[in-house]
């Protein structure tokens, strides 16, 4: 399968790493969620090659990750905000900012923590259950997969 193929994918991991499943691009979504906008900043924050960068920045725009807003008319000078989707991606950096800190530690520890602003608390991201509020796990949860076999059934 081709690179190109996989945002036409059934299967959503494949659509999602269609846009976010190469080496930068995440990075600039961090980023992003962090504050940072202008390209300059960007550029010199991920020591990342100007080309690749635009290249990142535009196709995170065509996919509706990023929006371009305008800061300066004369020259003009846009900046990069994130839209809904963009904004959506939050909880994914956050699990995989757990899973580094986890599994991949720094012998410094982790660079950001996560404060959750409605009561001041220093969090570890998670994944609940939205019925029970049950952490998710590998040994309460398994995927389904639809049309092959029943989904009630597969589960055996």
């Amino acid at each position: 399968m081709r690179w190109s193929d996989l945002e036409n994918q059934q299967c959503a991991v494949a659509r999602a790493e269609s846009v976010l499943g190469d080496r930068w691009t995440m990075m600039v979504v961090r980023d992003c969620l962090l504050g940072v906008r202008r390209f300059e900043d960007f550029q010199s924050r991920l020591g990342i090659a100007r080309r690749v960068l635009t290249e990142r920045l535009n196709m995170l725009v065509e996919k509706g990750v990023l929006r371009r807003e305008a800061y300066s008319q004369r020259p003009l000078r846009e900046e990069y905000r994130l839209t809904e989707a963009g904004r959506d991606l939050m909880p994914v950096i956050l699990a995989l900012s757990a899973w580094a800190d986890r599994h991949l530690p720094h012998p410094d520890g982790t660079a950001v923590a996560y404060r959750h602003t409605d009561c001041n608390t220093v969090i570890e991201p998670r994944i609940d259950c939205p019925q029970c509020a049950s952490p998710l796990t590998t040994r309460n949860t398994r995927a389904v997969v639809r049309g092959s076999v029943s989904e009630k059934d597969q589960g055996r």
